[in-house]
């Protein structure tokens, strides 16, 4: 069950860098519009290019904090189950042992049966002719 955990855990993990991968491919694609319309911004707009590029990374990174929330939470959804799986194979194996326990006991209790001497075949009789 430990090979469950750590099959859990390489998951979260592999999730987990996918997810800063984009994060971080997103941040660099997103990048260069705003840097585009930053040399072209006029003061006149009622909101600057500026205020929006704020907006938007905080919108995004509100995004993938929840997509890391998601994955601690399937995380110690696994991990739960695992322990689930775990405690279940320890029970089963704790009521195989008693059971085996109870079946040596009970044949530990009975008498081993006396050993019956071996039949012997009767001794072919002589016949002898007695002479007259």
């Amino acid at each position: 069950m430990g090979k469950l955990k750590t099959y859990q855990e390489q998951l979260q993990e592999i999730v987990e860098n996918g997810i800063n991968a984009a994060e971080e491919q997103q941040k660099k694609l997103a990048s260069k519009p705003f840097e585009y319309a930053e040399k072209l911004e006029n003061g006149v707009r009622e909101y600057s290019v500026t205020t929006l590029r704020t907006r938007y990374y905080g919108y995004s990174e509100s995004l993938f904090e929840q997509l890391r929330s998601l994955n601690s939470r399937f995380g110690s959804f696994a991990a739960d189950l695992v322990a689930k799986l775990e405690k279940e194979v320890v029970e089963g194996a704790e009521e195989v042992s008693d059971v085996a326990d109870a079946v040596k006991e009970s044949a530990e209790g009975q008498k081993p049966a006396a050993k019956k001497p071996a039949a012997k075949k009767p001794a072919a009789k002589k016949t002898t002719t007695a002479s007259a």
